[in-house]
């Protein structure tokens, strides 16, 4: 009965990709914890105060029937006038927010130009959506003028809508927004940008890469919290129309029990603590500068610039032999392998946190450049 189901993960363990679940071990280079809130004291202390004050655990329904709590209300309210828009819809997840974004919005004769590397929930979404779509090269802008141009000669009449994040999960790099945004001018496209690994961290107050086209009529944002923020949940940020849309016809909306109230009273802290104490971000900034010169200095390896640092292997096997070379030296570090990445690019993802600092970060690129040198 299961022949099928175990053929196939024999066979992922043959090309080197299988994955299971571990434990957590080791100093963390692999969370998105970025600003270290999430065992933060004042996150636990925004969670005490809120069950003192009686907010449930759970909803308890839909947001359209009972699960609907002023909780909710109150985080979207502050949400969107922290990141600058004119309305926010919390969901339970990132993945989910962003899978109703594009299998709800983007209508039957429309088209979606999306960069090849945005994130797996996008492409959900448009699976499961009635537009058309169409990949583009990593952080090219020119191809996304080009595809819109091809799809208009070739009688497109609907409209337009560009996808990007601000900045990849897995290669840490960014768009040129000015650039992006003259193409869709141009076009009168929408404009989807992920958020989910600059909320926080990058920006005026950490309120992303994006945060001065944040509000137009054309841009939809998508701000996730269980990264930087240190909870769970994410944000779409957008017009008033828009929301009202969601709220309407997106099913991962309308038939999904609601975020825990709980979670969204401690969101709220973890917003007001990036909006006004801007020394978490000056800290990882520092840390970041750091990484990238000892990445250089000690593996002679090109820093991203950001607190995404990939390291590229290739061979599948030769990145988890590296990863867990550096797990027995008590370093968490994963590797990332197709279909996460392209083929032929194996990753060690080493994600700067404040959970480490200075000294830990040179004692990482140390035992890298070792295991490097004995891979080679």
């Amino acid at each position: 009965m299961h022949e099928p189901f175990t053929a196939d993960l024999r066979d992922l363990e043959g090309r080197g990709r299988l994955r299971s679940l571990r434990d957590r071990t080791g100093i963390d280079f692999t969370s998105n914890d970025y600003l270290g809130l999430a065992e933060s004291d004042e996150l636990k202390r925004a969670a005490a105060e809120a069950v003192a004050r009686g907010v449930p655990v759970g909803a308890g329904g839909s947001r359209l029937l009972r699960g609907n709590h002023p909780e909710h209300e109150a985080l979207e309210a502050e949400a969107a006038a922290y990141f600058g828009a004119e309305t926010a819809l919390y969901f339970g997840g990132g993945f989910v927010a962003n899978h109703a974004i594009f299998s709800t919005l983007p209508q039957r004769g429309d088209l979606v130009v999306h960069d090849e590397l945005i994130h797996a929930s996008a492409h959900e979404g448009l699976r499961s959506g009635r537009a058309d779509y169409v990949g583009v090269p990593h952080n090219n802008v020119d191809a996304f003028d080009a595809a819109i141009q091809r799809w208009r000669a070739a009688g497109g009449k609907g409209r337009p809508w560009i996808s990007v994040e601000s900045l990849y999960s897995m290669d840490g790099d960014s768009p040129d927004f000015a650039e992006l945004f003259a193409v869709a001018d141009r076009h009168e496209a929408m404009v989807v940008i992920d958020e989910a690994h600059a909320t926080g961290v990058l920006g005026p107050q950490g309120r992303g890469l994006a945060a001065a086209f944040e509000g137009r009529d054309n841009v939809i944002t998508l701000h996730t919290c269980g990264k930087a923020l240190g909870t769970v949940g994410g944000f779409i940020l957008a017009s008033r129309t828009i929301r009202d849309f969601l709220v309407n016809r997106a099913r991962p909306f309308i038939f999904a029990t609601a975020p825990s109230p709980l979670v969204a009273a401690i969101t709220r802290a973890a917003i007001e603590i990036s909006r006004t104490n801007p020394a978490r971000r000056e800290r990882l900034a520092r840390l970041v500068q750091f990484a990238g010169d000892e990445l250089r200095r000690r593996c002679n390896i090109a820093a991203s610039g950001s607190q995404i640092l990939p390291v590229i292997i290739g061979a599948d096997r030769a990145a988890v032999a590296v990863a867990a070379s550096l797990q027995r030296r008590g370093f968490d570090i994963r590797a990332i392998r197709p279909p996460t990445v392209p083929e032929g690019t194996a990753r060690l993802r080493i994600a700067l946190t404040l959970n480490v600092n200075e000294a830990i970060v040179a004692e990482l690129f140390e035992a890298l450049a070792e295991d490097m040198r004995q891979a080679a």
